[in-house]
């Protein structure tokens, strides 16, 4: 059975923009790795040349998913920093010897601000410097199709953009997608706009189908550059639910069921009169503001505070598949990096995996109310593999967590035409400059990790207990 190989660097949880710690701190993790090894530390180190080979195409995808924090204008915790990323592109560059393309791109939330985003993570700085000393040009791109202008929680106004160069790709996962199991159960999903029936003409009867960005599937190789955080709907994000991140159309993503379990849904964790007669208007509601009327829109924007009044705010209930047992999250995401590893630009399928590495950023995380409403967590850490469910099984221990409780990372275990990792995993190494950590996954110790706070949704159900 295969091992996988994963660093966790402890550092000062302190960003230098231009580089400095964060950077010493990304080439320790691949120091410990063994990259490169026989010329560490020396001027020609290429650590990523086992990786790279010059003339490649890069695709570095870090967590742009929101300008900001969903309460205030903070957002160091929410999105990947600039100084890990501009470490990142460093090394890239050097495997690349100035010959082949780098370029950074996501599909943040939409109704982000994609130059804000920019401009918070200093990218236009990144690429001015190469642009202007390397003579080297790093393309930044928005893989959205479309900005969703929202006022007071409803969107009111769709604007195009100009989206992924290439465009975007249709896979049908069908019977090999993690929802396949569920099919026959009469589940209808919700996506990510007011149009239900469009999600669910792509996941139903059997069928499963998602419309991926091509850019990041023609690239020769992947990096994954996330932010350690919670999540609401999937317990942790880091590099498997980031792949969100490459969805053409994201109202092609199911995100619940409606319903609780007891009716087959996901929605809400237990049956109630309350959460009937809130499915039934707010449904209705979603219908009419699909016809784009200005007063629809204005009366649901009213409406919507009263509606918090009366059935509870989301920070404070359980809804739209905020908890433990959301079992459609999790399918959607491992359906995506299924199709990220073995999916070609042009629709068919590859036999062998996807070149992939993951750099996470965890110098200043995020616990509780993720992805965008949590509060900071000065974990200070930077983590490195090239695979995405083991380096997301070390982040759930190190945040306390136990990655079996969690299903996205579970399940990504499962025996599968295109596998994510082998079956069972194999023994997960963890490298690491602290002496604690520097073992086997499986001898860590209960008081050798941080205790990150979940989601409320999420509390009980998934901390670590040896």
């Amino acid at each position: 059975m295969n091992s996988h190989n994963v660093s966790a660097v402890k550092t000062a949880a302190q960003y230098a923009p231009s580089g400095g710690s964060v950077a010493a701190d990304v080439a320790e993790a691949f120091r410990l790795l063994g990259y490169d090894r026989a010329r560490a530390g020396q001027p020609d180190w290429n650590p990523l040349g086992w990786l790279i080979k010059p003339g490649e195409t890069v695709f570095i995808k870090p967590n742009m998913i929101a300008h900001k924090h969903q309460r205030d204008d903070s957002w160091e915790h929410v999105i990947t920093h600039g100084s890990v990323i501009r470490a990142v592109v460093d090394f890239v560059f050097i495997a690349l010897e100035g010959k082949g393309r780098i370029i950074i791109g996501d599909a943040p939330q939409t109704d982000s601000k994609w130059d804000l985003i920019v401009e918070r993570m200093g990218l236009n700085a990144i690429r001015d410097f190469y642009r202007q000393e390397k003579r080297f040009d790093i393309e930044l791109v928005d893989l959205r199709d479309e900005f969703w202008l929202e006022k007071d929680g409803v969107y009111v106004e769709k604007r195009k953009l100009a989206g992924d160069p290439l465009g975007g790709v249709a896979f049908d996962l069908a019977a090999r997608s993690a929802f396949a199991e569920l099919d026959g159960q009469g589940r209808k999903y919700y996506g990510a706009f007011y149009d239900v029936e469009e999600t669910n003409r792509h996941h139903s009867a059997g069928k499963h189908e998602y419309r991926i960005s091509k850019t990041p599937l023609a690239a020769d190789v992947f990096i994954s550059v996330p932010k350690l955080k919670t999540h609401k709907k999937c317990g942790i994000t880091v590099n498997l639910k980031g792949l969100v991140g490459i969805n053409a159309d994201k109202n092609w993503l199911p995100h619940y069921a409606f319903g609780s379990p007891e009716t087959g849904g996901d929605q809400f964790d237990r049956a109630s009169a309350r959460g009937r007669i809130e499915n039934t208007l707010v449904v209705k509601v979603k219908e009419l503001l699909l016809t784009n009327n200005r007063l629809v829109q204005a009366l649901a924007r009213w409406g919507k505070q009263w509606a918090y009044r009366l059935f509870g705010r989301t920070d404070d209930v359980v809804r739209s598949g905020n908890w433990h047992g959301n079992e459609t999250v999790w399918r959607m995401c491992i359906d995506l990096n299924r199709i990220l590893m073995y999916g070609n630009p042009d629709g068919t399928w590859r036999v062998s995996p996807k070149k992939y590495l993951s750099v996470v950023d965890g110098v200043v995380a995020m616990e509780g109310d993720g992805p965008v409403a949590g509060s900071p967590k000065a974990a200070g850490v930077i983590l490195v593999g090239d695979n995405p469910v083991a380096v997301d099984a070390v982040c759930a221990k190190l945040m306390g967590f136990d990655a079996r409780k969690i299903p996205l990372i579970g399940r990504s275990f499962d025996r599968h035409d295109y596998p994510l990792i082998e079956e069972g995993g194999g023994t997960i190494h963890v490298a690491s400059n602290h002496a604690a950590w520097n073992k086997p996954l499986n001898e860590f110790q209960i008081d050798d990790v941080f205790h990150f706070k979940p989601h409320f949704g999420w509390t009980k159900h998934i901390e670590w207990t040896p």
